[in-house]
């Protein structure tokens, strides 16, 4: 009781605060009103899609501008809503104890939609190979980040834990804030359900260059000999038509039918991406395997110049199968040049994720190592929402995540799409966070939402970070341990590459790029990390090309 009491009083000053700052606050937006007017400028943040535009509310340095707000305090600490599954000896049957979401202005929260996209870092990486610099459209700061796996801590089942942490920068009162998500080690290949695989292979004749139909065609040939007896595989083919190759097959005594089927693929005429992923999730539905991961794998360089190229309109002709048979799509980019707009708005809307593989080596390590390993699901629609502590925190910054931005009002709304994950998976958000100065206590809580795979029951799980978590310099050897620096390096690189014309101002504390590609080099000295050699060595080139 004397609790409640001590709660009550510590939400009835916040209240009083927070009128006292929208007073100020109702001046300030005479002022911004008659700026506007005068200017002529204006506009919205919503695109239409439910999606948030990420623009809102700037200040002139680019960053959220603060408002007022009540918290009630945030998920999961005293006199705020939990709303998280309970896992402390209460009843682990699945069901969600849930509150309502927390009274938060929406100038607080920071809500998005899980992402384990990489394509945007292969591809610049190819690119800068190249002797250019990747098109800053391209450049998609979380694809770069998630690139490198982190050592969270993990789960024992389905699900994710979650993990903040952070460090100071180099500019006053500026932090940068990471949350990190982990769902459980991939199992053992013989542990996970069977699968039931749809290649949907690109044969027009822009995939004739050397590094694209042949390098599928080797590595779904050392894919098929990896897969289990039990697992099935069918394969569709597209240039200016698409047709089935290979209904789904149950591997089993049958490899030598899958490797005809990819040994005769050969490139031929223009691009109908959109019969083939048509046909692709036909396919897939005709082959339907109950108890299994069903997933359609398209691999192509997704220049689509004939039939329907448009990503909403094909997704809606795949609607069903993906709605009502949970047909997750998983997209390979191959080429110098790729479609890259169209293969992640594809993925993205079609509940799974983009890669893209450069090389031989790349390759193999995607289709013989890690797709037969992590290809079940370990949670679908996937959110995160983020609440900022209005005492301590100024303003903030998603770093990238631009398109997978959510309404806040949303994050419980389990009809609103969100990120499919497999396991092995981490994914990192990392927040550049100007704090009020001398602030102490609570920072930020990080919650995560996710449905079972199975029996799509929602579940969530929370951490909260504090001030004193982020008081450490970020280039310290500490926080090289915890991988913090890799992810600052690869956040800062995608920043600087998105350069000058992003809507964006440089991230707080950003080195120059040779700065940076030293950085890089001795986290890849100190880590042995060959992953790491290559992100220094994308910079460095970067770097010449500046």
């Amino acid at each position: 009781m004397r609790r409640t009491e001590q709660h009550r009083t510590r939400q009835e000053r916040r209240v009083r605060q927070a009128r006292r700052r929208r007073v100020r606050g109702a001046l300030a937006a005479v002022t911004v009103t008659a700026g506007l007017l005068l200017t002529a400028c204006g506009g919205g943040d919503d695109d239409g899609s439910g999606k948030r535009s990420g623009t809102e509310a700037l200040e002139d340095n680019g960053f959220p501008a603060p408002a007022p707000a009540v918290p009630t305090g945030p998920p999961g600490t005293d006199g705020g809503p939990t709303g998280r599954y309970e896992d402390d000896g209460g009843d682990r049957k699945g069901e969600l104890r849930e509150s309502p979401p927390p009274s938060v202005a929406a100038d607080y929260l920071s809500t998005f939609a899980l992402d384990v996209d990489t394509a945007s870092y292969g591809y610049a990486r190819r690119t800068l190979e190249d002797g250019r610099r990747p098109d800053p459209s391209t450049v998609r700061p979380e694809e770069f980040i998630n690139s490198f796996r982190q050592d969270y801590e993990r789960p024992d089942g389905d699900g994710f834990t979650v993990t903040m942490d952070g460090a100071r920068t180099g500019d006053e009162n500026w932090r940068l804030v990471r949350v990190g998500l982990a769902t459980r080690e991939a199992e053992d290949d013989g542990r996970r359900p069977p699968a039931a695989l749809t290649f949907v292979i690109d044969v027009s004749g822009s995939m004739g260059e050397p590094g694209r139909l042949d390098l599928a065609r080797e590595s779904l040939g050392v894919m098929t000999d990896r897969l289990r007896d039990d697992d099935a595989v069918a394969l569709v083919t597209f240039s200016d038509e698409a047709r089935t190759v290979l209904p789904m097959t149950r591997l089993g005594d049958h490899r030598g039918r899958v490797h005809e089927a990819i040994d005769a693929l050969e490139p031929t005429d223009s691009t109908n991406l959109g019969a083939g992923v048509t046909t692709g999730y036909r396919t897939a539905v005709e082959g339907l395997r109950e108890g299994a991961t069903n997933r359609v794998v398209l691999l192509s360089d997704a220049l689509a110049n004939t039939g329907e190229t448009d990503a909403d309109a094909i997704l809606e002709r795949i609607g069903g199968a993906r709605r009502e048979h949970g047909i997750t799509l998983f997209g390979v980019g191959v080429g110098s040049d790729y479609g890259d707009a169209l293969m992640e708005r594809l993925a993205d809307k079609g509940d799974g994720y983009t890669t893209y593989v450069s090389n031989a080596e790349d390759a193999r390590e995607l289709f013989c190592d890690e797709l037969p390993r992590t290809v079940d699901l370990t949670a679908r629609d996937a959110k995160a929402q983020v609440a900022f502590d209005p005492e301590t925190v100024e303003r903030f910054r998603l770093i990238g995540y631009d398109n997978r931005r959510v309404a806040d009002e949303d994050f419980r709304d389990d009809r609103v799409d969100g990120g499919e994950t497999g396991p092995g998976h981490t994914v990192t958000a990392l927040y550049a966070v100007r704090v009020r100065a001398g602030a102490t206590g609570h920072v930020a809580t990080a919650t995560v939402r996710w449905l079972d795979p199975g029996t799509r029951v929602a579940h969530e799980r929370s951490a909260r970070v504090e001030a004193t978590a982020l008081g450490r310099p970020l280039w310290t050897p500490r926080t090289a341990r915890t991988g913090l620096q890799v992810t600052a390096v690869a956040a800062y690189f995608a920043d600087a590459l998105r350069g000058a014309g992003s809507q964006w101002p440089p991230l707080p504390g950003a080195p120059r790029l040779s700065e940076l590609a030293s950085r890089a080099a001795r986290l890849a000295t100190a880590t042995e990390s060959p992953e790491i050699r290559e992100l220094a060595d994308a910079i460095s080139r970067a770097d010449r090309l500046a």
